[in-house]
């Protein structure tokens, strides 16, 4: 098996199969691939015994169905690509080394990882980190390929050493790092301050990878450019209205 990541900003991961290989990869993920692989969809892959494990997977944020593809007859070729600007992140499992990754990061791996959600350290990781936190858990022994979003920040934490950040920055790390969510303190930064009230503390020892663009935050700078519904009362009123009927052109 080998493979290549082509591209800069919004590149794509083309993995190259010889009979009898595969890769697995969530449902969805398939950019093209040649007439020499076949493709296979079920529950019962990525480390998934059965649908209760599926559905853990998708609680991390995978998919409930998982996709092997197989070289057959002859090697063929299969790609991923990003879904926004980003990286791709070849990492190899097993041996000790595990990771957690950001929800929905999981590009693909052979078929040997396991995927499956990250149990927070703390209840409130879980109740008050959002989507932006809910990790999922990359195990098993083999080679897997992550989606992070934007430039990659790269951090190696001492034992005890900690590191806070706002819950959607959080890519990738290993599992040797805790991780536990943290009010921000202070009144004043709750009350005016519009950084969130909660951050991941992170906790080594452990490598840490953090992404500059989070989904959430990409969506809610496309937001004002994003075609509005018509109607009056749709447009608003006050300054606002105004000022958006003369930019329509509106006579009335």
């Amino acid at each position: 098996m080998e493979h290549r990541i082509v591209g800069t900003v919004m590149p794509v991961l083309e993995v190259t199969l010889e009979s009898g290989e595969s890769v697995v990869a969530e449902s969805g993920e398939l950019s093209w691939m040649t007439s020499a692989i076949g493709l296979t969809t079920s529950t019962k892959t990525a480390g998934s015994k059965g649908l209760f494990g599926a559905v853990k997977r998708a609680v991390g944020g995978g998919s409930l169905f998982m996709t092997e593809y197989t070289a057959q007859g002859g090697s063929g070729l299969v790609a991923f690509a990003t879904k926004v600007p980003g990286h791709i992140k070849p990492i190899e499992v097993g041996g000790g080394r595990d990771y957690f990754i950001h929800r929905g990061g999981y590009l693909c791996g052979t078929t040997g990882v396991e995927l499956s959600i990250a149990f927070q350290q703390t209840f409130g990781a879980g109740l008050f980190g959002g989507a932006g936190f809910v990790l999922q858990k990359v195990t098993g022994s083999g080679s897997a390929w992550v989606e992070l979003d934007g430039e990659i920040v790269e951090y190696e934490l001492k034992g005890g050493e900690q590191l806070r950040v706002h819950p959607g920055h959080v890519g990738m790390l290993d599992s040797t790092v805790t991780f536990e969510i943290t009010r921000l303190p202070g009144i004043k930064n709750i009350i005016f301050g519009a950084d969130g009230l909660f951050l991941a503390a992170l906790t080594g020892p452990g490598k840490v990878w953090l992404q500059t663009l989070p989904l959430p935050n990409l969506a809610h700078a496309l937001t004002p450019y994003l075609p509005q519904a018509s109607g009056d009362s749709d447009r608003g009123g006050g300054a606002a209205g105004l000022i958006g009927g003369l930019l329509r052109g509106d006579n009335s």
